[in-house]
């Protein structure tokens, strides 16, 4: 028998990852068409697309590690009460565990009769994943997600920032919103196959979102009309 393919492990780091990546894109592409609209000096252009490259990519591994690493304290917090009443009251938590499978369906009989199997196995981890839902296949990293929203990030940046150098600083804005577009397409459809998700929803998802943030961006630069140079 073939076992099905499944992709939840790869939920935490491609979440960061996928984050990075659009996030670079939009953010960088957002900041030099918002500065775009109002000049014409391709040096401020290009210095704004790396200051935004930079301060992006620290700024969303810092965001990362440290969301992360709340999460994983609360994470650590609940199992530390959990070990503490499964000491103190085992009969009570026993009881707890088999109202949570009779919830689920099984027979009283047959939800005590699991409820203690897995109670003698490894009470702890039965409760862990059927009463708070910490799986170990979805634990997550602070270091791993900081490391990949962060080289995400920049990867995307890259795109935008070399376009800011090589197109006509004239057609900038509409070379910005196209290559975006076509970079977030791209990003949406790798997303899409690492994760098992349907395709033409993360795609068109991603392009409506960026173009929203991008349009904003040219009408802020436009609504200021700080011309430099």
């Amino acid at each position: 028998m073939e076992k099905e393919k499944h992709f939840i492990n790869r939920a935490n780091w491609l979440r960061a990852a996928v984050l990075g990546a659009n996030d670079g894109i939009l953010s960088t592409s957002s900041i030099v068409i918002g500065v775009a609209a109002a000049t014409t000096v391709r040096e401020t252009i290009v210095l704004s697309a790396v200051a935004g490259l930079v301060a992006g990519a620290c700024s969303m591994a810092a965001g990362e590690f440290v969301s992360v690493s709340s999460q994983t304290d609360v994470e650590c917090a609940d199992l530390e009460r959990e070990r503490l009443a499964l000491e103190t009251n085992p009969e009570g938590e026993l009881d707890e565990l088999t109202e949570i499978y009779k919830q689920r369906g099984l027979a009283p009989s047959l939800a005590r009769t699991v409820a203690v199997a897995l109670m003698e196995y490894d009470a702890l981890g039965a409760h862990a994943r059927d009463e708070l839902g910490i799986h170990d296949m979805t634990k997550p990293y602070p270091f791993q997600a900081a490391f990949a929203s962060a080289a995400a990030f920049i990867f995307g940046g890259i795109l935008p920032l070399l376009v800011s150098i090589f197109a006509q600083v004239e057609d900038m804005i509409i070379c910005q919103y196209t290559f975006a577009i076509l970079f977030l397409t791209c990003s949406g459809l790798i997303a899409a196959y690492l994760g098992g998700a349907n395709i033409l929803r993360a795609v068109g998802r991603i392009c409506f979102w960026g173009t929203v943030a991008m349009a904003v961006s040219a009408f802020v630069g436009y609504l200021f009309g700080v011309h430099i140079g």
